[in-house]
């Protein structure tokens, strides 16, 4: 079985693209980290353990203490893919995350972003 190239990478590097991107819009890391504590259920504290600690992109989400339920309201398209058809339950929850930086540098309020 192939493993997508992504699921391998540190994530550290992938959080500090999404933080590069929000914070080209005029947002800010603070935004990025409530969205990624929202969406995984990690705490301030232990992002940042996941973060030093330079897991990969699986594995970050493999040990997220409880994925947000509301998570499924997350739809639409994003880098050509429409979100709720994704079938790999892995990618789905990084393209929800995708969508959501997409909508922060949008400048979309946060508290529709998620989902409240």
């Amino acid at each position: 079985m192939n493993v997508h190239r992504l699921f391998t990478m540190p994530f550290a590097g992938v959080y500090q693209a999404y933080v590069n991107k929000a914070e080209r819009k005029g947002r800010t890391r603070e935004e990025v980290d409530r969205i990624l504590c929202w969406l995984t259920g990690y705490d301030a504290a232990g992002l940042v353990r996941q973060l030093e600690a330079k897991v990969d992109v699986a594995t970050f989400f493999a040990q997220a203490p409880a994925l947000h339920p509301n998570r499924e309201a997350i739809t639409g398209v994003v880098c050509g893919v429409r979100v709720e058809d994704v079938e790999d339950p892995l990618m789905r929850t990084i393209r929800q995350l995708d969508k959501l930086i997409d909508e922060l540098a949008k400048g979309k309020a946060m508290e529709k972003i998620l989902r409240n």
